[in-house]
């Protein structure tokens, strides 16, 4: 059985780091992201049920180390040199005519020009194929260790592509960025969790790298392009040209816009070109990057102290330009934060004509202070998304007055509200039309009323079309409201292939959906508690909540500050919000409404609270448990009042250990943590001893 397992391990991870190779190299993926995520977790399982089998560069093994006190400092073999800049055509001239002077060449010099990323330099160490240690640039001669956020990063061959011949060491350079999506992505997790926005994608990227705990780098979106060398044993090279081209054979990726270009007129061509595009790429670049192909000219050049003679850096124009504010709305997104937009006089920034610009937040209006009428200098964040740099305050005309949001909501009118703590306002009305569709898919989503089959698409038709306005509206849709409900599917025509059409529901489907809704009128208080989106309740706390209040919708609508912050788990924030959302009359509104549609639960017997005997004490399990499913046993924690989490810390009261326990058995150990059978962890529950 030991020796199938690990041929089929040993397949699943080759498979694996082909499909990473295909995506993060060659950006043409075989597979969807389902059966990427299908191959991974039969390897997880696999690997938990033979620890023995796990080895460092297997895909599973990215994150997991604990967090560090600091970061090390290490000493690298060959300095990782920064680039002299040009910052005007001319000067790139000069370089060109330096590099033909001192190498006494006639012809035009032969120069490998690639996109200069704005991210964070590092240098990544394999030895025999083996990814061993990655490095922050520093001061080019020291840089901090950072290898296991670089662990992390997908895109970055924990072992080399070894169908192709690889060195004995390879130091490799690159840049790990971010692309432009991922980073406004990010951030608009960041404003509905109530966290800092990040600047900008450098800004993100290089902080994300400099984590102690890797588990928050590995929730970064983070991507690397390499393009040079530090020591290589066991391989020669004789440009950078062919350097790159094989770097991709090893599974390394490199930018494809990088261009060989023949003298100084094709790199100016290639320059301005890259200029004129730089907003259309995925990702910040603020210049050109020039390096003499040769590797022998290279040498030959040789290097100054702190930047090498045979490249440069071509920087392109900032992209800013000044214009006047002419207005500030308070734009409502679909979770109910409201942002404040700045209208512009248009204006053209970096060959993008530009009139609105996002002022984040109210903390950044009165940093910057911003006022409607104010003269400001703007520019596109990442090249792309519009935002204020600063005002220029003596161009601001007399009596403006500091801008404020507005109390209420500007698309339904109820109040708003800024959550202690938080830069976000707020509004928390279930039924505001700006936010109903966001509402509406977390109500139907699996960990909620699980409506099966009531996906976004269908959802987005039925607000649009005005069939649904508040989610009670779901328990009032009748056959007749689906079966002709038309939605964009993909079809595939005989003589056209597949093509986009409007498609309606049908009889099956609408079926299928009225038996789903009608089934979810089953639910439990947990589930109807998280699907109302209470601010700070996810399933968990909604759980907890189910057992404080024994599922008794009334007394929890009417518990005070006191009663809920009693609560073991719920602290003043959640109390906070829980207070916030059933003191507001609409809400309690909608709850009501729901229950008069048939929402209904067991009540557990008895007004007092369900007994807890497993109060306060948190239960991790590790490996193969053989009377319950390992979700069958965290179920049961939690109904019993306990915490089951997915990591072992000083707090973790047992480790519920079955056979192929790996490293959190060996974590338990080392902290102290009690280990017991999944038999021991039986007899402390009720009823099974």
């Amino acid at each position: 059985m030991t020796e199938r397992a690990q041929r089929r391990i040993e397949e699943l991870r080759k498979q694996i780091d082909g499909h990473n190779i295909r995506y993060y190299v060659y950006d043409s993926p075989t597979i969807s992201d389902a059966e990427y995520d299908a191959l991974m977790r039969e390897l997880e399982a696999l690997e938990s049920e033979h620890p023995e089998l796990v080895t460092p560069d297997s895909p599973t093994q990215r994150v997991g180390a604990e967090p560090q006190s600091k970061l090390a400092t290490i000493s690298r073999r060959v300095p990782m040199l920064s680039l002299a800049n040009a910052m005007y055509e001319k000067e790139l001239r000069a370089f060109d005519e330096r590099v033909l002077r001192e190498s006494a060449r006639s012809g035009p010099i032969e120069y490998l020009c690639e996109p200069k990323l704005d991210g964070l330099a590092v240098e990544l160490t394999y030895e025999d194929g083996r990814f061993v240690q990655g490095s922050t640039r520093g001061d080019g001669i020291t840089g901090e260790d950072i290898t296991v956020n670089l662990r992390t990063i997908p895109a970055i061959p924990l072992r080399l592509h070894t169908d192709a011949e690889i060195p004995g060491l390879l130091e490799v350079r690159g840049e790990v960025f971010m692309n432009r999506a991922d980073f406004d992505a990010l951030n608009i997790q960041r404003a509905e969790a109530g966290e800092p926005l990040f600047a900008n994608p450098r800004n993100s990227a290089a902080g994300s790298l400099r984590q102690l705990d890797s588990r928050i780098t590995a929730s970064r979106p983070l991507r690397i392009y390499c393009y040079g060398s530090g020591r290589v044993e066991g391989m020669t090279f004789t440009s950078q040209q062919q350097f790159l081209e094989v770097l991709p054979q090893w599974g390394i990726p490199v930018n494809p816009e990088y261009r060989l270009c023949q003298g100084v007129e094709q790199v100016l061509t290639f320059y301005h070109e890259l200029e004129d595009r730089r907003g259309s790429l995925p990702y910040d670049i603020d210049g050109l990057v020039v390096k003499v192909n040769d590797f022998a000219l290279q040498v030959e050049l040789g290097e100054r102290s702190r930047s090498p003679r045979w490249a440069i850096a071509g920087k392109f124009k900032a992209q800013q330009a000044t214009t006047v504010v002419e207005d500030i709305e308070a734009s409502v997104g679909r979770t109910g934060a409201v942002t404040p937009v700045a209208h512009l006089r248009p204006v053209n920034v970096g060959g993008v004509t530009v009139s609105r610009a996002t002022l984040h937040n109210q903390d950044e209006i009165d940093r910057k202070d911003v006022r409607i009428g104010d003269t400001v200098q703007v520019q596109r964040a990442g090249d792309v998304i519009p935002e204020v740099v600063q005002v220029v305050t003596e161009k601001r005309p007399a009596g403006t007055k500091p801008y404020r949001l507005p109390s209420h909501c500007p698309v339904c009118g109820h109040d708003l509200y800024r959550p202690p703590e938080e830069v976000v306002t707020r509004c928390v009305n279930l039924a505001c039309p700006a936010q109903v569709q966001g509402r509406f898919q977390h109500f139907v989503s699996k960990g909620a009323m699980d409506i099966d089959g009531l996906g976004e698409k269908i959802v987005e038709k039925l607000i649009t079309t005005g069939k649904v306005q508040s989610v009670v509206d779901i328990y009032k849709l009748s056959f007749d409201d689906l079966v002709a409900l038309e939605i964009e599917r993909t079809v595939h025509l005989k003589d056209e292939g597949p093509t986009q059409k409007m498609v309606a529901l049908g009889d099956k489907v609408a079926t299928k959906l009225l038996a789903a809704i009608e089934a979810s009128r089953e639910t439990t208080f947990a589930r109807l508690i998280y699907a109302l989106g209470i601010r700070n309740v996810g399933e968990h706390l909604a759980r907890v909540l189910e057992r404080a209040f024994n599922g008794d919708m009334e007394r929890f609508l009417h518990a005070t500050r006191d009663e809920l912050e009693a609560v073991h788990e719920l602290g003043p924030i959640v109390a906070d919000g829980i207070l916030r959302f059933v003191e507001d009359e609409s809400n309690v509104a909608i709850i009501k409404e729901l229950i008069r549609a048939g929402i209904n639960w067991a009540r557990p017997e008895g007004t007092e609270p369900a007994a807890a005997p497993l109060e306060g004490q948190t239960f991790v399990f590790t490996g193969t448990l053989e009377r319950l499913t390992r979700a069958e046993a965290e179920a049961m924690v939690e109904r019993l009042g306990g915490r089951a989490a997915s990591s072992v810390s000083s707090k973790t009261s047992y480790v519920v250990a079955g056979p192929g326990a790996g490293s959190k058995l060996d974590k338990a150990r080392e902290l102290g943590v009690s280990v017991i059978s999944e038999e021991e962890f039986l007899n402390l529950v009720p009823g099974n001893s």
